[in-house]
This record gives structure tokens, sequence and C-alpha cells, in this order.
């Protein structure tokens, strides 16, 4: 099975470069493209997971559960889809009710690995991580602080630009 290139980067950040940050960035724009109005998709399931391990590796633990429950409410609900995508789906719940509890008893953030069963998959994943010169499930560098705070130090202009217009926008119409 051939399987969308911006979930293997996925894939290849959640497991290689540990930036989960990335991850969301790069699912949450495959979302927009195929499915923008389905709050409830997979692929906003696995978004979620990759922002609760960032807020959980930070700290941010009121974050990172409110997060966690969310991604767990959406992908326990997608049994056959997260099959589909060559994860084990009963591993996978397993995983996302260790973190939660993790994440309850305030236990350190330890790096995860995500129930992959498609071989081809892992092949894939593998080869993108060679290419990209990543090591493959290596640990999160807990002390890598460009990792650790990406969000403070992404380019915001885009989005502030984008808010302003929709704000002026928005009086123009009032007036």
């Amino acid at each position: 099975m051939g399987y969308p290139k911006e979930y293997v980067s996925y894939l290849v950040h959640f497991h290689a470069s540990r930036d989960y940050f990335e991850c969301h960035e790069i699912l949450e724009e495959y979302w927009k493209e195929v499915s923008p109005r389905e709050r409830d998709s997979y692929w906003v399931g696995f978004i979620q997971l990759a922002v609760a391990l960032y807020h959980y590796r930070r700290g941010n633990l009121i974050g990172a559960r409110k997060t966690i429950r969310k991604a767990g409410n959406i992908l326990q609900l997608k049994p056959a889809q997260i099959s589909q995508l060559g994860i084990d789906y009963n591993d996978l719940m397993k995983l996302i009710d260790d973190l939660t509890e993790r994440m309850i008893l305030e236990k350190p953030y330890q790096s995860v690995n995500l129930p992959i069963f498609d071989e081809k998959l892992s092949e894939d994943c593998l080869t993108s991580c060679r290419e990209a010169g990543y090591q493959w499930m290596k640990e999160s560098n807990l002390n890598d602080s460009l990792l650790i705070n990406r969000h403070a130090l992404r380019d915001r202009s885009e989005v502030i630009t984008e808010r302003n217009k929709q704000l002026q926008m928005r009086k123009t119409k009032s007036d």
C-alpha cells in the first residue's frame, strides 16, 4: 500500500528528529488539503498526539493531558483507518493510555514509538531517515532548546498578516 508522503514525513519526524512541532505542521497542512472540515479525522488525532508530546516534553502537563485526551477520543473511534495506516490499533490505544497515565502521575517525558506493523512503511521511513541524515527511533534530545521551544521560534508573520486581514474585513462589514 502507498501512504501519503506527508504521513511518512510525519512518522520520520515523530521517530527520528523527534520534532513534534514539525509533525503537527506537516500533517495539519495535509489534513487541510484532504478533509479540512472533518474535525474528528484520524489525521487530527495524529496531529493532537504530536502536540500532546510536544507539550509533555516541555513540561506543560495541563496542555499535554488535555491534548492527549482529545487525540485518544478521536483515534479510539477509527480502528479500521488506523490499521490502514500500518499502525496496530490496540497497541496505539495502549500507548495513549500509558502516556495519559504518565502525564497524570507527572512522570518525566520519555520518547515513544508508534506501533507500526507494516514492514514496507517501516522501510520507507528508514529510507527517508537515511536521506535526511536522521537516526530512526533516536531518543529525543532534551537539551536541544531549539527543538523543545520550537513554537516560540517560528516565523508567525503570515499568521499575523492573515489575522489582520480578517479583522479588517470584519470591520469593513460592520461599518
